[in-house]
């Protein structure tokens, strides 16, 4: 679930999205990105049509992660208008706070 935004997409995908958008980028070797996954998807499922899920597989996209200023995985970016509106990363990253932080966005 969720599409795939590469370097090369990434604006049309994210920055031109008309809807809300939670950028999950991971790694295939982090443990942690790879745990919340699962309630990633489901949190997006329960709120379908206000929230869309866009994941960047990060070692992939290089480029992008450094133009973004990303430093640790999982990483989770919040857009909207084309803006990013919100940041959650590093290990720490708990599904409470994932599920707090798109409430609040949602709610403005």
């Amino acid at each position: 679930m969720g599409l795939e935004a590469t370097t090369d997409n990434f604006d049309d995908m994210v920055i031109k999205s008309e809807v809300l958008t939670l950028v999950d980028f991971w790694g295939p070797k982090c443990i942690r990105c790879l745990q919340l996954m699962p309630f990633v998807e489901k949190l997006v499922q329960e709120n379908e049509g206000q929230v869309k899920l866009v994941k960047v597989e990060a070692p992939k996209n290089r480029r992008l992660c450094l133009n973004l200023r990303l430093l640790s995985l999982p990483a989770f970016l919040f857009y909207r208008d084309g803006k990013e509106i919100g940041r959650l990363a590093g290990e720490g990253v708990t599904e409470e706070q994932l599920r707090e932080t798109l409430a609040q966005l949602m709610s403005r």
